[in-house]
């Protein structure tokens, strides 16, 4: 306890200046995507990544983690207006209803569901980093008929796995983090110890910033203008040292600006092209925090399953979490 005690002060010692860390030089973050990669782990036709670790094992082991019964979804309502931070909003048009002939309710549904508003989840193919993909695909084989390689139907079988929130707000001891603020990987383990919940391999790992909680509070702001909390690039060595199988946040899991020279999304090229990690972006974590801390427990079982459009970059989607 000493320890951790003694390290957190570190960490909040230099806390106040969360958001101001050091540029990193782009060669440095070229060693990073080289270092870290997992390219031809599973055999050079490989198009799982890290789900692979998603073993009919770990899915036992993540079944008998369901004691109290309580299930708590991580999708954040469907938003239907224009907003700041949703220039993309759901188009739901019904087509018959209450005032039309005939015995049907019908409606319809449309949207662009990449970005920082919709719940939803990267497949490998939603990004390219110098013409490849996770595997050394190539950016070609995504094509206007969709994805031939990588694709979110690859993942029709679900995600049925180990959940660990970690819930930065609650270990800086503040009700969200502001616009920009870096996540440091010392804070990862911090969070780590502070709980005893240890991340282990093929584990779903949630970071929450408390970005729903911030927009209730503020109203809707541009990542664009204003930025985003998230990780800093090197929290990519602590996923690839704990061996996750995705990760989630309640953002865009990149802390904006990204603070790396040259480049936008540093997790984002870390995970989906050199991990092989699948992400889910915009989940509502703001339940799931509360629910954490009356049970005073931070792992679950997580649960979710794509819309398998065969070609597609990903999809919209409703994570549920059972304790």
């Amino acid at each position: 306890m000493k320890r951790f005690l003694t390290s957190l002060a570190i960490l909040m010692m230099v806390g106040s200046v969360y958001g101001q860390v050091p540029e990193m030089p782009q060669k440095e973050f070229e060693k990073m995507v080289k270092e870290l990669s997992n390219w031809g782990r599973w055999g050079k036709d490989d198009q799982l990544g890290v789900l692979n670790l998603i073993t009919p094992e770990k899915r036992q082991q993540a079944a008998r983690l369901v004691e109290e019964g309580i299930s708590v979804s991580l999708a954040h309502p469907a938003a239907t207006e224009v907003t700041a931070d949703n220039p993309s909003p759901y188009f739901h048009t019904m087509l018959r209803h209450g005032a039309t002939e005939g015995m049907w309710a019908v409606d319809e549904l449309k949207v662009s569901y990449h970005g920082f508003a919709h719940t939803h989840m990267d497949s490998l193919c939603h990004l390219f980093y110098k013409g490849r993909m996770y595997n050394g695909f190539s950016r070609q084989e995504v094509t206007p008929q969709g994805a031939r390689k990588l694709s979110i139907d690859n993942v029709k079988q679900g995600i049925f796995t180990r959940g660990v929130l970690i819930d930065i707000p609650a270990l800086r001891g503040v009700d969200y983090l502001e616009p920009g603020e870096a996540i440091m990987p010392e804070e990862l383990v911090a969070w780590e110890n502070r709980t005893g919940t240890k991340v282990q391999p093929g584990d779903v790992v949630f970071i929450r910033t408390g970005r729903w909680a911030a927009r209730d509070a503020k109203g809707p702001w541009s990542v664009q203008e204003s930025g985003a909390a998230g990780l800093y690039a090197t929290c990519a060595r602590w996923i690839k040292d704990r061996d996750i199988a995705m990760l989630g946040s309640d953002a865009g899991s990149d802390v904006a600006p990204s603070r790396v020279e040259g480049i936008t999304h540093p997790i984002h090229i870390l995970t989906l092209h050199a991990m092989g990690i699948h992400i889910f972006d915009c989940c509502d974590l703001e339940e799931l925090h509360r629910v954490t801390q009356k049970l005073q427990r931070w792992d679950f079982l997580i649960q979710a399953a794509p819309i398998p459009v065969k070609g597609g970059t990903g999809s919209p989607l409703n994570p549920i979490a059972t304790f």
